[in-house]
């Protein structure tokens, strides 16, 4: 039966090294730390990264300049372009990828105004640029972002 009496750690525990105790403990004289250099005296500690005086790796490597942004660019399309390729509203993305004018649903979108709007369109999850919205918004259509 088991109970607290009788309870074993499942691998018994492994015996501490004991370092400078004589020659016949195979860990005497020098204490495994070997004869001279910078590793055998106390305190000489060699800091994370050091190569012994080579230039490091890490410095070897060319540094990447620049900033990337963590946020999409918008696919810009053009108010004219809309008009004329898109017959079905509201223009959502959805709607815009399968006329052809922006390759991926899910990056944003932004509608520029260029030209004249003659027939009411009305926008659903799409940004619009001002002269765009005016211009929608004069021809009687709204965008609901």
């Amino acid at each position: 039966m088991l109970n607290l009496s009788n309870l074993k750690p499942k691998i018994g525990r492994k015996d501490r090294k004991r370092v400078g105790r004589g020659s016949g403990s195979g860990h005497g004289t020098y204490s495994g730390r070997g004869m001279k250099g910078q590793k055998s005296r106390s305190g000489g500690n060699i800091k994370p990264g050091f190569e012994g005086g080579r230039m490091p790796f890490i410095r070897q490597i060319p540094k990447i300049r620049g900033f990337k942004s963590f946020y999409p660019k918008n696919q810009v399309v053009d108010l004219s372009e809309v008009e004329k390729r898109v017959s079905k509203f509201p223009v959502t993305p959805e709607v815009l990828k399968q006329a052809g004018l922006i390759a991926n649903s899910k990056l944003p979108v932004k509608i520029l105004g260029g030209g004249a709007v003659t027939k009411k369109m009305d926008f659903k999850g799409v940004k619009l640029s001002k002269p765009a919205q005016k211009a929608i918004e004069a021809a009687g259509g709204k965008n609901d972002q």
